[in-house]
């Protein structure tokens, strides 16, 4: 006898996986406060000492990434944060487009004849570390939110992985301006990473972070907008 195979859907994590992966995400989103906290102070104090544009803008993109993170915080310290998520996603959002205006204004004004940025040790260690730590945090917040179809969660990953981007940018263009001289370096590749950070806020503004069709049980693809294809695969 034959007969159509039909296709079931897995109904999503249990209760006690959501429950666990609620707190894996409050734990990585506590330490990506704590650690761009820190950040941010050194690179805005080491930059305002070696006239560094690229080390300022660094820091402020920390304290940028703090609203995001806390955004999510926020978001799953209530006891339903998927009510919670449309808000977290459009702070997310801003706070991407707040950081593409910011890195805009000051690549083209450093392009344009900025002050002669100093050679800073302090900028090279900071950035060699954000480059080291920032992915892992980026990868296991990004993984834990799409298993739970958490959109705002993945959102503010990508924002972390952002911040790997520009850890890479801000060590080649001090490094390229301690050995080499050439201070267009970093601006250049600051304007690649600012329309990124656009193209991000674009997503997250549209809920299209992460798509979530196993987020609860009995979801259906009307439920999560349609559209969605990568089935929440660990692409960045």
């Amino acid at each position: 006898m034959t007969g159509r195979l039909i296709q079931i859907s897995p109904a999503g994590p249990s209760p006690q996986r959501r429950d666990l992966l609620s707190r894996r995400i409050r734990l990585l989103v506590a330490a990506t406060i704590t650690y761009n906290v820190i950040e941010a102070v050194v690179a805005i104090t080491a930059g305002t000492i070696a006239l560094s544009t690229a080390l300022i803008g660094f820091g402020l993109d920390s304290v940028i990434e703090v609203s995001s993170a806390a955004a999510v915080a926020w978001q799953f310290a209530g006891k339903d944060p998927e009510r919670r998520e449309r808000t977290a996603l459009r702070i997310i959002a801003v706070s991407f487009f707040a950081l593409a205006a910011y890195v805009t204004v000051e690549s083209v004004r450093a392009l344009i004849g900025g002050a002669e940025a100093e050679h800073s040790t302090v900028g090279l260690v900071l950035a060699a570390l954000s480059l080291a730590i920032m992915p892992g945090l980026s990868y296991a917040q990004r993984r834990a939110g799409r298993e739970l179809g958490s959109r705002s969660a993945v959102a503010d990953s990508k924002q972390t992985l952002l911040c790997t981007y520009l850890s890479a940018v801000l060590l080649v263009g001090l490094a390229v301006n301690s050995l080499f001289g050439w201070s267009w370096a970093d601006p250049i590749a600051a304007l690649v990473i600012a329309a990124v950070a656009v193209k991000e806020g674009r997503e997250a503004w549209r809920g299209d972070a992460c798509c979530a069709p196993n987020a609860r049980a009995g979801t259906t693809a009307a439920d999560t907008g349609g559209g969605c294809t990568d089935g929440c695969s660990d692409k960045p």
